[in-house]
């Protein structure tokens, strides 16, 4: 197996400012939560409903993504100090996290799912690619090994990318000999799946004016993450566990949203008493 190396050495962003320590990662999520409430007020100021109900939801989805988001990790890696670790946020149990999250806020409000889900899916799409950004600043959740012009070496990571840690943490198998202490290059997953989330955020805006029913959108979004989660798999260094077929939990979750988000689009394919159209009535 040849060397592996890197053309890029990856350096956390982080400053420290007196007591306080100012992360990429806490940066990206301000960003997120600007970007969201921004994009779901303009949006639903645009269709003729009342805007000022966002700020609320915007505010669950951030609270409840982060929590779900470790939480989920937690229980999947059977260690609940990872809690309080700055690794360890996970895709699906933010997205799990978030709705359940602005749900309840919607069932106390007595407001629509359809028609907040509708608009969610657009800035679900822009907060993903924002927050991405956040795991490339602080090392977090890269690839496996690879030898590309794009492979990066993360020496400050979260873990560091050491062949140590990915034998231990995602068992990856390197040949006899290789010094666990070497830093190796991977995947740098972070900027595919920023990139990613900006094309979803593309297509959904494309449609955003659409004559179905509301929450017909929130069912394309699920298509998109889906689709988007199953594929970057393939090249994520996973600390997931493994099911039948050599998918991992993260994939087959992403089997179950892609079906869901079909089904959902076809449930609200057309305006009908009950369903109603995205724009107000007046």
């Amino acid at each position: 197996m040849p060397r592996i190396f890197a053309t890029i050495v990856h350096h956390p962003l982080s400053y420290q400012l007196g007591p306080f320590n100012f992360t990429g990662f806490g940066l990206a999520i301000l960003l997120t939560f600007v970007i969201a409430q921004l994009i779901s007020q303009q949006e639903m100021e645009r269709r003729g409903h009342d805007p000022t109900v966002m700020g609320d939801l915007v505010f669950a989805a951030v609270v409840g993504g982060l929590l779900g988001a470790k939480i989920y990790y937690a229980i999947l890696m059977h260690d609940w100090g990872s809690l309080a670790s700055r690794a360890g946020f996970v895709f699906w149990g933010g997205l799990i996290g978030g709705i359940v999250a602005t749900a309840a806020v919607m069932r106390w409000k007595k407001l629509s799912f359809a028609r907040i889900s509708d608009v969610a899916g657009i800035t679900l799409a822009a907060g993903y690619a924002v927050g991405r950004t956040g795991c490339w600043a602080v090392g977090d959740d890269y690839g496996r090994p690879w030898t590309g012009f794009l492979g990066t070496k993360f020496p400050e990571g979260a873990p560091p990318s050491t062949v140590s840690n990915m034998t231990q943490i995602f068992g990856v198998k390197f040949p006899p000999g290789v010094s666990p202490t070497e830093v190796v290059a991977v995947h740098p997953t972070q900027l595919y799946e920023v990139t990613l989330g900006f094309v979803m955020f593309l297509i959904l805006w494309r449609y955003r004016d659409h004559k179905h029913a509301e929450g017909w959108l929130f069912g394309l979004y699920c298509v998109l993450a889906g689709v988007e989660r199953f594929i970057i798999e393939f090249v994520r260094a996973k600390d997931d566990r493994i099911i039948a077929g050599g998918l991992t939990v993260a994939q087959l979750i992403a089997i179950f949203f892609i079906a869901g988000g079909l089904l959902w689009m076809n449930a609200r394919r057309k305006v009908e008493p009950g369903k109603p159209g995205i724009y107000a009535v007046a």
